[in-house]
């Protein structure tokens, strides 16, 4: 199993920028991001740094994985 990166919120939602996910809307402190086909939604916190828990539940909705997660910082 790969090692999860340690990246900020900001960072994570660049990364899934990639993915075409793209921004939907913010309340508070949490950024929506959409992508429509296939159709996904993912919370990302805008937090300095996510805790590796936090990020992998991330990934998983995004239907990636850590690898490609990745691949694609």
């Amino acid at each position: 199993m790969n090692k999860l990166p340690r990246i900020s919120g900001r960072e994570c939602v660049k990364v899934l920028n990639k993915e075409r996910f793209y921004f939907k809307r913010q309340e508070g402190s949490h950024i929506i991001l959409r992508r429509d086909n296939p159709f996904a939604q993912v919370v990302v916190p805008d937090h300095k740094e996510l805790d590796r828990g936090t990020l992998r539940a991330i990934i998983r909705q995004a239907g990636l994985t850590v690898e490609g997660f990745n691949k694609l910082i």
